[in-house]
């Protein structure tokens, strides 16, 4: 038999819409935003914009999107798309770069999610034989690495990079603001050196759906066209702008303690006998070594702890705004029993 859920712990983004959420829903003005004319979704684009340090904004249904979506504004069809090993834009958006852009991916190593300046501008191809490189990603936080920080002074010296080599310079910024969070400074500090960034509004923030895509206003009138193609239309989304507004506006406040409970799982976890690298968990999210993890996932499912396997032998853990010390110290009961 299976138990009630008693802690959702698969992503941050399985949170529903707080109440203050849904009555904005249900208050927000709406027009075509296909139109540009949805005063919501306006003032939700103009508000991360401006937190990011960009001129504009263009809002999504999903991360996915708003990455593909910068991929399409900066490279032509053979380039290679420089970004650190294990990144989102590869590993979980479908080969989309390929599908739609016509690029392909260049690694290079990021320990703890961090690539080193040197190596990034080693992997930049000029020669007549090889793919040119078209543009330079970073992902802050890194997902697979284990939801680690780049500081702003890696990224300003691989902005300088992307500057002396003539590159467009992308941030997969899905957790961004956990990293800002997790390094006690502004948003714009980790965001306002790229020519694009990705924030994502549904994961650590708390919103039902949605990202928005921040750059130059030329920019972002290019990427509403590539929205239009990749079936991004959603013409009166304010419905959604305004809960994400919210999300904006109550969302950074709590991240700490999505942090802090993560620290507090992943000591648990080791101390139950569990592997895992602590020092990759600087923000909201736990990888632990699990021998038979799907199995072991679906027994402790049974048991109202969701988790994801992500592999033979490991196991994800995301804390978010819903599970608070209580839920949380319940669900270790079931972890480490």
């Amino acid at each position: 038999m299976t138990l009630p859920v008693i802690a959702d712990l698969r992503s941050d983004t399985v949170t529903t819409p707080t109440p203050a959420m849904r009555e904005a829903m249900a208050q927000a003005p709406v027009g075509d935003d296909v139109y540009g004319e949805d005063p919501t979704v306006n003032a939700l684009q103009a508000e991360v914009a401006r937190l990011t340090g960009h001129e504009a904004g263009l809002f999504m249904p999903s991360g996915t999107m708003t990455n593909q979506v910068a991929i399409a504004l900066h490279t032509r069809r053979g380039e290679e798309v420089i970004c650190a090993e294990g990144s989102h834009i590869y590993e979980w958006e479908l080969g989309m770069m390929a599908t739609f852009s016509g690029v392909v991916p260049r690694f290079v190593p990021a320990p703890l999610g961090v690539p080193a300046p040197e190596d990034v501008r080693a992997a930049i191809r000029r020669s007549i034989h090889q793919s040119p490189t078209g543009m330079i990603s970073l992902e802050n936080t890194h997902n697979k690495a284990g939801g680690t920080v780049i500081a702003p002074e890696v990224l300003h010296q691989i902005r300088a990079v992307a500057t002396e080599e003539g590159l467009p310079f992308h941030l997969d910024g899905a957790r961004v603001y956990n990293a800002a969070v997790a390094l006690g400074v502004e948003l714009r500090e980790v965001t306002g050196m790229f020519d694009t960034v990705s924030v994502c509004l549904s994961k650590g923030l708390g919103a039902p759906v949605g990202s928005v895509l921040t750059g130059s206003a030329a920019a972002m009138k290019q990427a509403h066209r590539y929205r239009k193609m990749m079936g991004g239309g959603m013409r009166q989304a304010g419905v959604l702008a305004a809960a994400a507004l919210v999300a904006l506006r109550e969302g950074p406040a709590r991240l700490a303690e999505d942090h802090r409970r993560a620290r507090v799982l992943a000591e648990a976890l080791v101390n139950a006998g569990f592997s895992v690298n602590l020092a990759a968990v600087q923000t909201n999210i736990v990888y632990a070594a699990v021998p038979n993890a799907a199995q072991r996932a679906a027994t402790w499912a049974e048991q109202g702890v969701l988790a994801n396997a992500l592999g033979p032998d490991s196991v994800r853990f995301v804390l978010h705004h819903q599970i608070d010390d209580e839920t949380l110290e319940r669900a270790i009961a079931v972890l480490t029993a």
